[in-house]
């Protein structure tokens, strides 16, 4: 397999001490190119060479199959390497025994592109998901057999009905795949066994080894770390990987920060979080790390990419806390950070019921979702549009990985306190913390920094820097200034306070030290920089630039239904607030919108609505095809699924009572509302999102 796009080609070095570490045993790591792709104690090893990959979530089935090559080409552009996804029961055997693998469920087709596309995947089985699917993902028919006969269907439990249907289960994935495993020379380098599992650990062995049995030979299995395990495992068996979020719509509470999740702001020597799924594990979860589970890499798969807003708790994240999560990771020690999500998207349709989260059924039934939207507010949302901050910020720290990476991936962590870290020759710095210090900063210095040209002609000494080191290109080493400090290098013991965006010469070698503004449009691709506005991947040798922009087009919506008043908010069964009924959506203010057929079909088109009000949805012909709960954010829904059609927007008053989580400025909004009753529909405008060769 050609790892050119996974891990670029070393084109600086710098000290480091190197121990020599004995691998982990798991399934076959060797390709058909004889090719090994290994684990040890630091992290992983590929072709013989330690790297520091990052993976990003994305889910194929809520993701158009026709879009999933240009998104996972923009992955890569953004510094993904690995791709994880879930495969989730209820989309492929909604009834049992009867499969479906098409369309947006063809996963074998989404392996095939990662494979073209040269990007690793880590598949995430089950058969517990999660993710925000209705009831985890277990299909209605086997949460009804559980019901009826928990002794032999049992849910995550070794009992034989369910078991036996696990079973069957691991063996229709992998007749997706087969073929498809990286000792195949496919691209599936991992498997994930459960999720968010106290065990017991012969639960665990058992699900492994069906998979196993099933034919999933991979160069390593995972577990998520969290909760802690209810019992002693065997050590080796399964990677345990770990994540934490800067918030989360699972929270009970209807405050600020409520909890520990400042802590994902600090450099800490626990991989442990506090903070995720809280309404099912608790608010006191021991973080507390065992022994030997130090004597694994330290490896993430759910840093917070992002949060949706659930129906009780209006979340809205800016973009600054993707990097401040991950800078806290690798100055702790973590060789791979891991975002969830990374991608945003789109639940399918089910006439029967929602097929996301809702506390109205008998498992898995915490928060209320909406139905059809999972735009996790991502580096890249829903519709692959970029959020911008996120986007940037978290791309410019993989594009530092990807050429420091080797070197860091081997060194220790020789100092730790709650803001700062060292581990070798980088500082790691922050003090941001999501809404209780939102003027902090996060960034990365190097110290005694030894760098070489690619024929090691020329070598020098970083020995202390006010910069970013970003990457090196065009014979060019690149820094980024960072906000509020004076730009300096130390150099082979000179100081140079050089000018932003113009290169200078430094013992023989060339320095450049990038403006952020500058940085944010900066892409290097194949060791060259070039510039955009917008998001420039690769097409396999053609770059691409792809743009967002609002066009002129007018959008014409006329009000045909006043809003019916407050609806009576309930609690659900989780005593948190319940979304509306279908019944409650009666009460809504209606708006009907014309004109779209007028519109350029060949382009990829978005209607971007801004309103205040509790909830938002959009039918076509009637039928329901975007929701949101509203946080202070636009919703987008897609242009191809409106044309041709009578498209309705409805909306529902918030009510100042309403016993929702807002943050600041959405609540002030709320407070400002006359008769304590919001609603508006501020605008509709159309957003083009064009591609075209750069």
């Amino acid at each position: 397999m050609n790892i050119r796009h996974l891990f670029f080609i070393l084109l600086v070095s710098c000290a480091a001490t190197v121990v020599a570490q004995e691998t982990f045993r798991f399934g076959t790591n060797v390709n058909p190119d004889g090719v090994k792709f290994e684990v040890d104690a630091r992290g992983f090893i590929i072709g013989g060479k330690h790297v520091l990959p990052v993976m990003g979530e994305i889910h194929y089935a809520r993701v158009p199959e026709q879009d999933w090559r240009r998104e996972i080409q923009k992955m890569r552009a953004g510094g993904i390497t690995i791709v994880a996804t879930y495969v989730f029961w209820i989309h492929h055997e909604e009834e049992e025994g009867r499969w479906d693998w098409n369309g947006n469920k063809n996963l074998r087709k989404f392996i095939e592109i990662c494979q073209e596309e040269q990007m690793p995947v880590v598949l995430r089985i089950g058969p517990f998901c999660h993710g925000e699917v209705y009831q985890g993902g277990f299909p209605v028919w086997l949460t009804d057999k559980a019901q009826r006969d928990p002794q032999q269907y049992k849910l995550r439990s070794q009992a034989t009905g369910f078991m036996e249907a696990t079973k069957n289960l691991y063996q229709h994935i992998f007749a997706q795949v087969k073929g498809l495993l990286w000792k195949d020379g496919g691209p599936i380098v991992g498997v994930q066994i459960e999720n968010e599992c106290r065990g017991p650990w012969a639960y665990y062995m058992a699900l492994k080894e069906m998979a196993v049995e099933a034919g999933f030979d991979t160069p390593f299995y995972t577990r998520t770390g969290w909760p802690k395990l209810n019992g002693n495992e065997e050590f080796g068996k399964l990677l345990p990987l770990y994540g934490d979020y800067a918030d989360g719509f699972w929270d009970r509470e209807l405050t600020d920060m409520p909890g520990a999740y400042k802590d994902a702001f600090i450099m800490k020597d626990t991989r442990l979080s506090a903070v995720i799924a809280t309404e099912a594990l608790g608010k006191n979860q021991d973080t507390q790390m065992n022994t030997q589970d130090l004597s694994y890499p330290y490896l993430t798969c759910e840093l917070g990419g992002g949060m949706m807003p659930s129906y009780h708790r209006r979340i809205n994240m800016s973009g600054k806390e993707v990097k401040p999560l991950a800078i806290c990771k690798l100055g702790s020690g973590s060789n791979l950070p891991g975002y969830y999500m990374y991608h945003g998207g789109t639940n399918p349709y089910n006439p029967k019921h929602t097929m996301a989260e809702t506390q109205a059924t008998s498992v898995t039934n915490y928060n209320d979702m909406p139905h059809i939207t999972y735009d996790f507010q991502a580096p890249l949302g829903e519709m692959g549009q970029p959020n911008w901050t996120a986007w940037h910020e978290s791309r410019l720290l993989h594009q530092f990985l990807a050429d420091w990476g080797e070197e860091l991936s081997q060194m220790d962590v020789d100092s730790l306190s709650e803001h700062e870290a060292r581990r070798g020759s980088f500082i790691f710095h922050n003090d941001y913390v999501r809404i209780q210090n939102e003027e902090g900063i996060s960034y990365i210095t190097p110290r005694n920094l030894q760098l070489s040209t690619v024929n090691s002609q020329l070598s020098t000494t970083i020995d202390w820097a006010t910069v970013e080191p970003f990457c090196q290109a065009d014979g060019t080493i690149y820094f980024i200034a960072i906000e509020g400090k004076k730009p300096q290098l130390c150099i082979d013991g000179k100081v140079f306070t050089p000018k932003l965006n113009k290169p200078f010469k430094a013992s023989g070698m060339t320095f450049c030290v990038l403006s952020r503004e500058k940085a944010y449009t900066a892409y290097k691709i194949d060791d060259k920089l070039y510039y955009s506005d917008g998001i420039l991947y690769q097409d396999g040798d053609i770059i691409m630039e792809e743009t967002w922009n609002t066009l002129p087009t007018k959008v014409n919506y006329v009000l045909t239904k006043e809003h019916g008043g407050l609806r009576e908010v309930k609690m659900g069964s989780q005593k948190v607030a319940a979304q509306p009924t279908e019944s409650d959506w009666e009460k809504a203010a209606v708006w009907t919108i014309s004109n779209l057929n007028e519109l350029n079909e060949n382009l990829n088109l978005y209607l971007q609505i801004r309103y205040q009000g509790d909830a938002a949805r959009i039918y076509a012909d009637g039928q329901l095809v975007e929701d949101n709960f509203w946080n202070g954010k636009p919703m987008l829904v897609r242009l191809s699924d409106l044309v041709g059609k009578k498209v309705e927007l409805r909306i529902l008053p918030f009510g100042k009572d309403y016993p929702i989580y807002l943050q600041t400025k959405e609540k002030e909004a709320l407070d400002k509302a006359p008769n304590g009753i919001l609603l508006s529909l501020d605008s509709i405008k159309v957003l083009a999102c064009e591609d075209n060769v750069f």
